[in-house]
């Protein structure tokens, strides 16, 4: 099955069967209520890490570094504050898990990692050997 395809419509799934059953325990005024304000917290701290991210790839610049963190960490950062826009709890909870700066940086190390190993095993994987033969040499 196609993972876009599950993504798409399991998560949605899964966030109706979360809203559910956390708004049987609490009540549907307070659900609601809770996703709205969680949108809110999230998009303010979204903020506030976008900023701390800008003037840390700012200084990055100015000391003549590139800022392939920053990039990387702005990017996660506005994932992150799509994913806390989008209701829910699962999708609120991935995406303060992206604003916390720990975090990130430990999913970034389970990224790269991986993907530092994928590129490994591919670059060995296609080692070509071969000879050069010169027909025009003249043989002793």
């Amino acid at each position: 099955m196609n993972t876009f395809l599950l993504i798409f419509i399991g998560l949605p799934a899964f966030e109706i069967f979360l809203m559910i059953k956390i708004g049987g325990k609490i009540g549907a005024l307070n659900t609601v209520a809770l996703i709205f304000i969680t949108a809110i917290a999230g998009i303010f701290f979204a903020r506030i890490q976008g900023i701390q991210t800008l003037k840390s790839g700012i200084i990055n610049i100015y000391q003549n570094k590139i800022p392939i963190y920053e990039l990387i960490s702005g990017a996660s950062i506005a994932f992150a504050a799509l994913l806390l826009i989008i209701p829910g709890f699962l999708t609120d909870i991935l995406g303060f898990l992206l604003l916390i700066p720990f975090t990130r940086k430990i999913l970034f190390k389970l990224v790269i990692k991986k993907d530092a190993t994928d590129k490994n095993t591919l670059n060995k994987n296609k080692t070509i050997d071969g000879e050069i033969i010169d027909k025009d040499k003249n043989e002793l």
